[in-house]
C-alpha cells in the first residue's frame, strides 16, 4: 500500500500538500481514544454539550477565510460559495445547540394504572462517517454536530482530495473545547475503513456518496448489525409548469444546475417542461446557461470553477457523448476546453429520453437534461420516473397547487417550490429509493443514532 498521497488544485493541477495514512496501531489508538472520550461525554447534560457545539460554530466563523480558501483550493468551488458553506455550517451548530436539549429530552408516558414510563434518547457510542469532497465542511458538520449533540463519539473518513479540510475541521472542533479524541478525522485506506466498520466499538455508520458505495457500505455494516444512514446520489427533476414565469424559471434552473460547479447531490438536473411553455423556456434557459462562464474560482468573474478531479470530468463528458449517441442534442457546451484545470462548460442537452445517461443516471457536473412533457400531469410522471428520490422542484404561479403536488405526488425527500434550495438546519434532509434512507437536520439527525430506551417504573 502507498503510505502517502498528494492533494492537487483542480484549477491549476498544482500540488497542494502530501498526506500520510495512519498505520493500523495509530488507527486503533484513535478508536480507543474516541470511545474513552465518549464514556465521559455521554454523561454531560444537553446544555453542556450545546455550549461546546455553539463554540464550534464560532470557531468556524473565526477561521472562515482560511477554511474557505483551502476548500476552494482543494475541490475548486467558487470562493464565495465556500464562504456560504461555512456560514451554513455555523448556523447548523447554532440550531443544534439551541434545539438539541428539546429534541433529545426524555419523555414521560403513562402506561397503566399505578405505573409510568420514560423514553430516554440515550447515545450509543461511536458513529463513523464516510464523507465526499463536494461540500468539504458541510458534509462533515451535517452528521458530526448532530451526533456530538446526541452524546456520541464521531470518527470521520473524508475524501482524500479534501484531506486538508478534514484536518482543519479537526483542529477547529478541538480548539472549541471538544474533549480530546471525541472527534477524529482519520486519513486511512479503504481496507482500514472496512476494519473501522467492523470494529466492536463502532456502533453506527453514515455515508454520503454514490448508490454503489451505499450498497457496499450497507452490506458491510449489515453483516455486523450496525445501523446505517445513507445519503446517496440523485437526478432531481425541476418541473416547469404550464403557468410558470418562463424567465424566472430559467434563472432558477440555471442556478440550480450550476451551483457548486454542478457537483451537488440535491441539485436541479433534469428539467421537465410542460409543452405549453417548452419552446420559450428552452430559449431562455440556454441563454441563461450560456451566460455562466467557467474560470478561476478565487476570482469574481467566473460562474463555475473546475470540476474536482480529472476523472470526474472525463466520466461526465462520456455520459454526454453516450447521451448524444442515443439521440440527445447539445444546445450549448458539451466540449472539454483546452488549457490547464479540469474545467467543463455549462451544458444543455435536449431531446433527452429514457435509455440515455442524461435521463436515467446522475450527471455530477454542470450538464442539464431538458425534457419536454405533454402537460403538467405528464411532467409529474416524468419527474417520478427515476430510480432516485432525493430532491426536486416545481415552478408555478399556482403555489397552492404546487404545494399539493409536492406533498402528495412528488416521490422525493425534499421539494422546492419556486426556487432552488440546498439544506436548511431546521428542515429534514434525505431521500428515498436509490437516494438512500435516514434523515439529517431538523432534529431528525440527532435521533438517528440514539437508543430510544424504554424505562418502566412499575411500583413507587
Amino acid at each position: 500500500m502507498t503510505h502517502s498521497f498528494d492533494t492537487t488544485n483542480p484549477a491549476t493541477g498544482a500540488k497542494i500538500a502530501t498526506h500520510t495514512y495512519l498505520d493500523d496501531a495509530e488507527l486503533e489508538s484513535r478508536i480507543q481514544a474516541c470511545h474513552a472520550a465518549f464514556r465521559d461525554w455521554r454523561l454531560k447534560s444537553h446544555e453542556e454539550r450545546g455550549k461546546v457545539i455553539k463554540a464550534i460554530g464560532q470557531g468556524l466563523r473565526d477561521r472562515k477565510d482560511e477554511l474557505a480558501a483551502l476548500m476552494t483550493q482543494e475541490m475548486g468551488k467558487l470562493l464565495s460559495q465556500s464562504e456560504q458553506e461555512i456560514d451554513l455550517c455555523a448556523a447548523i451548530c447554532d440550531y443544534t445547540a439551541e434545539n438539541g436539549p428539546k429534541v433529545l429530552a426524555s419523555e414521560e408516558r403513562e402506561i397503566q394504572s399505578g405505573s409510568r414510563g420514560r423514553v430516554v434518547h440515550a447515545p450509543i457510542g461511536i458513529v463513523y462517517g464516510i464523507q465526499p469532497w463536494n461540500f468539504p465542511a458541510y458534509q462533515v458538520v451535517r452528521y458530526s454536530i448532530a451526533n456530538l449533540m446526541a452524546g456520541n463519539g464521531v470518527l470521520l473518513k473524508h475524501a482524500s482530495n479534501v484531506a486538508g479540510s478534514g484536518q482543519m475541521l479537526d483542529e477547529i472542533y478541538a480548539d472549541a473545547g471538544l474533549p480530546a479524541g471525541l472527534f477524529s478525522a482519520l486519513i486511512i485506506s479503504h481496507d482500514q475503513s472496512d476494519a473501522v466498520i467492523e470494529h466492536e466499538l463502532v456502533r453506527g455508520v453514515t455515508l454520503t456518496g454514490s448508490p454503489a458505495a451505499g450498497r457496499d457500505i450497507a452490506v458491510k455494516a449489515g453483516k455486523v448489525l450496525k445501523k446505517t444512514v445513507l445519503e446517496l446520489g440523485s437526478n432531481d427533476a425541476y418541473i416547469v409548469m404550464a403557468d410558470a414565469d418562463v424567465e424566472k424559471a430559467a434563472q432558477i434552473c440555471a442556478t440550480g444546475r450550476t451551483y457548486n460547479n454542478g457537483e451537488t447531490c440535491v441539485a436541479a438536473k433534469r428539467f421537465v417542461v410542460s409543452d405549453a411553455v417548452y419552446d420559450d423556456f428552452r430559449e431562455a434557459f440556454v441563454k441563461a446557461m450560456k451566460a455562466v462562464t467557467y474560470g478561476d474560482p478565487t476570482g469574481k468573474e467566473a460562474g463555475i470553477g473546475p470540476m474536482a478531479r480529472k476523472d470526474l470530468r472525463d466520466d461526465l463528458h462520456k455520459q454526454v457523448e453516450q447521451s448524444v449517441a442515443k439521440g440527445a442534442e447539445i444546445l450549448c457546451g458539451g466540449e472539454i476546453p483546452d488549457g490547464n484545470g479540469y474545467f467543463y462548460p455549462a451544458t444543455v442537452l435536449a431531446n433527452v429520453q429514457p435509455g440515455q445517461p442524461a435521463y436515467d443516471d446522475e450527471l455530477f457536473g454542470p450538464v442539464a437534461a431538458l425534457i419536454r412533457a405533454k402537460d403538467d400531469e405528464d411532467a409529474m410522471r416524468i419527474a417520478n420516473d427515476s430510480k432516485f428520490g432525493l430532491g426536486g422542484g416545481i415552478i408555478s404561479r399556482d403555489v397552492k397547487r404546487a404545494q399539493e403536488l409536492a406533498e402528495v405526488e412528488f416521490d422525493t425527500g425534499m421539494v422546492f417550490i419556486n426556487g432552488f434550495g440546498l439544506a436548511t438546519p431546521n428542515m429534514p434532509f434525505g431521500g428515498v429509493k436509490d437516494s438512500g434512507y435516514g434523515r439529517e437536520h431538523g432534529g431528525f439527525g440527532m435521533l438517528e443514532f440514539t437508543n430510544a430506551k424504554a424505562v418502566l417504573i412499575m411500583d413507587e
